[in-house]
């Protein structure tokens, strides 16, 4: 599509009358590689606690030292090269924030991968990246394909060896990566067809997402940070990884969600800075034992996803003094994109954009950008947006736009820019599901779901959640003669058999026909409104669309 000219109505810079003090107005990225600021970090202060797991504390000496011998392993015994793909699989914990540097140092791409991951899509993640590499954690072993089934993956190495690795390098490392434009993560998004993408970004890219950051939330080396979303989430590997260790602060990290700890890790450690989608924060203030903790050290509670219901926002402010800063970012800008000043927040909004971030509003059919309060697609253009998606022109060629001979990347989520130049979502330009930040791409899990002997057609649809903002919903003909053959119980323990839990339907309805078009195709936008509107009227209230 060849777009046209911009209208003379482009969106005015209101938003910068509410611009955060002291924050310039452009955030130089450093050029620099995240090993080297590691190394930075711990130069600085070799002894204070980076990371804190459980009663273990792991200090930046020793980080450091830890991440440089098994970088040197990788390279002598393991024969990682520059620009290798490595798949790093694990839950939360310092072996797998050791692993990520070590490969980093060793000039190697990572390729996070979810631990809730099952054996097809580890498959699948190796088979397009051409990983030869896996590091995992010994209890995902038996997910993991058998080797010689998933192209070039063909050597495993456990994180909890890795004590004993580290003991058998002979030499350190090879010399400092310092090329910031190098490619350094390939995380992957699922994808409108069905196969997911991975993001192409480098060392550049993630660190000007993370400068930006720091300094909009003001964060500092004495801050504190509550690490507990997913690190193979760019949510957790940006705000809860790579931005205190840039900044020499502290990460209090957890390996997976539990409110009741979470809650007694604050109060403990003294925690300051908290990023999480809705759900987790709507899970911690909701525990009884909650409101007898003293959580007044939380000066930061930050996240995106979905939207903060105006009931629990409006809770935290009242009896906890806290204000809830919701942002917008996506797997394809390193996270930080969008973001609400944090002296002038606006609830259920995307925010506005931040340091180095142009971002407008288009007609998605012409590319012509739309006036201040018309809904059209958000489209961006910032130094952290990715490079492109891995080995897919395809996909570059519909994922990115060329506005005034300038190159902006399309988001695919329908916004409006209000009278105070804040942006907000409305719709979804794209056929996707926003399940606690996690995108689930309806087309992947119906490509999963005709994989059951029973199912003839399969139509994946949102629900409105409460908590998570989006469900899963699987609408499901089963063949003839199969009617009774399945519940709806035993077919969700079939789907999370076969894919990751958060891809999963919740539920299923099974019926006798799907809606289809003069053509033949299913009508799953029909669907999707039928059960929105359904949903409308059990609850009385208004349908709201989840932030991403």
């Amino acid at each position: 599509m060849v777009p046209q000219q911009p209208s003379p109505h482009r969106a005015h810079r209101a938003h910068l009358a509410h611009w955060p003090a002291g924050v310039p107005l452009q955030a130089p990225t450093p050029r620099t590689t995240l090993p080297a600021c590691l190394a930075a970090s711990a130069a600085r202060d070799p002894e204070k606690p980076a990371i804190v797991f459980a009663d273990q504390v792991l200090s930046y000496g020793d980080l450091k030292r830890r991440s440089d011998a098994l970088a040197a392993y990788l390279q002598q015994r393991m024969g990682v090269a520059t620009g290798d793909r490595v798949l790093l699989m694990a839950q939360n914990c310092p072996q797998w924030v050791m692993a990520f540097y070590a490969l980093l140092r060793a000039g190697a791409v990572v390729v996070p991968v979810s631990p809730m991951s099952k054996t097809a899509e580890v498959a699948y993640f190796a088979q397009d990246s051409g990983a030869r590499l896996v590091v995992v954690a010994q209890d995902l072993l038996p997910q993991l394909p058998p080797q010689g089934s998933a192209g070039p993956l063909a050597t495993t190495l456990v994180l909890e060896d890795l004590q004993r690795l580290l003991e058998t390098a002979t030499a350190p490392p090879g010399a400092m990566p310092t090329d910031p434009d190098a490619l350094a993560v390939l995380p992957y998004t699922s994808g409108t067809t069905g196969h997911p993408k991975g993001c192409r970004h480098s060392h550049a890219t993630l660190l000007a997402s993370l400068a930006a950051s720091a300094v909009w939330k003001q964060l500092h080396n004495e801050s504190v940070v509550l690490t507990v979303a997913p690190l193979f989430h760019m949510l957790g590997l940006q705000n809860g990884m790579n931005l205190p260790l840039l900044l020499g602060a502290t990460a209090v990290m957890m390996p997976r969600w539990h409110a009741a700890t979470a809650a007694q890790l604050i109060e403990h450690h003294r925690i300051t800075a908290w990023s999480a989608p809705p759900a987790m924060v709507i899970d911690l203030f909701a525990q009884p034992g909650t409101a007898h903790r003293n959580l007044s050290s939380l000066r930061l509670l930050s996240g995106g996803g979905a939207a903060m219901p105006e009931a629990v926002a409006a809770m935290l402010l009242q009896r906890f003094g806290l204000v809830y800063q919701e942002a917008y970012g996506l797997t394809e800008t390193a996270s930080f994109l969008h973001a609400n000043p944090p002296a002038h927040c606006k609830r259920q909004c995307l925010g506005m954009p931040t340091q180095g971030v142009e971002s407008r509003i288009i007609d998605p059919a012409t590319g012509t950008e739309l006036p201040q309060g018309d809904v059209g697609e958000l489209v961006t253009r910032a130094p952290q947006v990715m490079l492109g998606y891995w080995n897919n022109p395809a996909a570059d060629e519909a994922a990115f736009i060329t506005i005034e001979g300038q190159r902006f990347f399309r988001t695919g989520d329908l916004a409006l820019v209000d009278e105070d130049g804040y942006f907000f979502l409305k719709d979804r330009l794209k056929r996707m599901i926003n399940v606690s930040g996690y995108k689930v791409w309806p087309a992947e899990v119906e490509s999963a779901l005709y994989a059951h002997p029973a199912v003839l057609e399969a139509c994946v649809i949102a629900v409105p959640d409460t908590k998570a903002g989006d469900a899963v919903k699987a609408v499901v003909v089963l063949k003839t003669g199969m009617q009774g053959s399945v519940s709806e119980a035993q077919f969700i323990t079939w789907c999370r058999a076969q894919m990751a839990v958060y891809k999963a339907p919740r539920s299923v309805e099974f019926v006798a026909a799907l809606p289809k078009s003069g053509t033949g195709k299913i009508m799953w936008r029909e669907l999707q409104e039928a059960h929105l509107q359904e949903a409308q009227r059990a609850s009385h209230t208004p349908t709201q669309k989840a932030s991403p």
